[in-house]
C-alpha cells in the first residue's frame, strides 16, 4: 500500500494539487487525523510492507453521524476529492460517503486476498504469495530430510487464490479451498499413490477457510491412515500480510495509484482501478464490491495433474 501512497501523492504534486494523507482510515477521518503530504513524506517508503498512514475499523463511521463528522473534517481541510485503498469494506464506505456528501471518491484494491471483482491482481497479493513459497520450500527441507507430511496453513476465510497458486509454485500435492468441496478419501489416494512412487514426504496447503476446518483438522483425519510418516502442521499466520512487498506489487500499485488520481481529474467517481490482462481499467464500486472474483479452473486442474 505503501508504493499506491507514494504514486498519489506525487501524481498529484505532479498535476499541481495539495495532497493530504488521512491516518488510520475512516476513524481517522472521523477525528480529523489529517495531514498534508509532501514528496519527503514518501521517500523511502516503497520498500517498506504495510502503511505508512497505519489502517483501523471504524464503527462510528458506519453510522450517519459519524459520516457527517468525517465528511466536516474533510472540508475543514478543503478536500475536494478521495484516493481510497482497501477492500469490500473500505469501498462500501466510499460509496456511502460519495452518496450522501458527493465527494468524488476512486478506489485502489489493497488485499492479500485477491478476491475483488474486476481486477486480474490486489495489491499485497503477490508478496502474499511469494511470502508462502518462501516458508513452504524452508519447509520442504525438514520434510525431505525426515519423511514428514506437512499441512500447511496459509489465509484465505472466503478465497482461495493464495493457497491456490503459492501451491502449484512450491509443487505442494494437493491444495485445499473454500470455492472447491474437499474429499478426504480423495487426498488420502493422492498422498498413498506418492507413497507407492516412492515419494517420502509431501506438502498440503490448506487455505483457513476450507470447510474441512483447516490444517489441523485435516491432519487429524488423514495421519491415521499413514503411521510411516510423521504428520506435522504449520500455521503461517499474519507472516503472509507483511514483509518486503515484491517488485510485481510495487510495480502495480504504483500504476493503481497514478491511475487514481487522474480518475479523479477527469471527474470520474465511485469506481475502482483494476488491472485486467495488463491494462488498467475503472470498475464500478458496485460490480467489485457485489460479485465475487472467481478462481480459475485451470489452476485448479493444474495441482492435480503436476501432484
Amino acid at each position: 500500500m505503501n508504493a499506491c501512497l507514494r504514486a498519489v501523492v506525487r501524481t498529484g504534486i505532479h498535476y499541481g494539487l495539495e495532497v493530504y494523507g488521512i491516518y488510520r482510515g475512516y476513524e481517522g477521518m472521523i477525528e480529523g487525523d489529517i495531514e498534508r503530504l509532501d514528496d519527503h513524506f514518501v521517500s523511502g517508503i516503497i520498500q517498506r510492507g504495510g502503511t505508512v498512514l497505519k489502517t483501523a475499523r471504524s464503527e462510528a463511521f458506519r453510522t450517519p453521524e459519524g459520516r457527517k463528522q468525517a465528511f466536516n473534517a474533510l472540508q475543514a481541510k478543503g478536500i475536494e476529492g478521495l484516493v481510497v485503498i482497501g477492500g469490500d469494506g473500505s469501498f462500501r464506505g466510499a460509496m456511502a460517503l460519495n452518496k450522501e456528501f458527493d465527494i468524488p471518491v476512486i478506489g485502489c484494491p489493497g488485499t492479500i486476498d485477491n478476491d475483488l471483482f474486476g481486477t486480474d491482481y490486489t495489491i499485497g497479493y503477490d508478496t502474499a504469495v511469494n511470502t508462502v513459497v518462501d516458508a513452504v520450500d524452508h519447509i520442504r527441507d525438514t520434510a525431505d530430510s525426515h519423511n514428514r507430511l506437512f499441512f500447511i496453513e496459509v489465509m484465505g476465510r472466503d478465497a482461495g487464490f493464495i493457497a491456490l497458486r503459492s501451491g502449484i509454485a512450491s509443487g505442494a500435492e494437493s491444495v485445499l479451498i473454500p470455492e472447491t468441496t474437499t474429499y478426504i478419501d480423495k487426498l488420502i489416494t493422492i498422498l498413498d499413490q506418492g507413497w507407492k512412487r516412492n515419494k517420502r514426504s509431501a506438502m498440503i496447503l490448506v487455505a483457513e477457510g476450507d470447510e474441512s476446518g483447516g490444517a489441523y483438522e485435516v491432519a487429524q483425519q488423514v495421519k491415521e491412515k499413514f503411521p510411516q510418516w510423521e504428520t506435522k502442521v504449520t500455521v503461517l499466520g499474519h507472516i503472509q500480510r507483511g514483509g518486503r512487498p515484491s517488485a510485481f506489487d510495487r510495480v502495480v500499485a504504483s500504476r493503481m495509484g497514478n491511475e487514481a488520481v487522474k480518475a479523479l481529474l477527469n471527474g470520474k467517481t465511485n469506481q475502482m482501478v483494476g488491472l485486467q490482462h495488463g491494462a488498467m481499467v475503472l470498475v464500478p464500486f458496485e460490480k467489485a464490491t457485489k460479485h465475487h472474483h472467481e478462481i480459475n479452473k485451470h489452476l485448479l486442474e493444474l495441482v492435480d495433474v503436476l501432484s
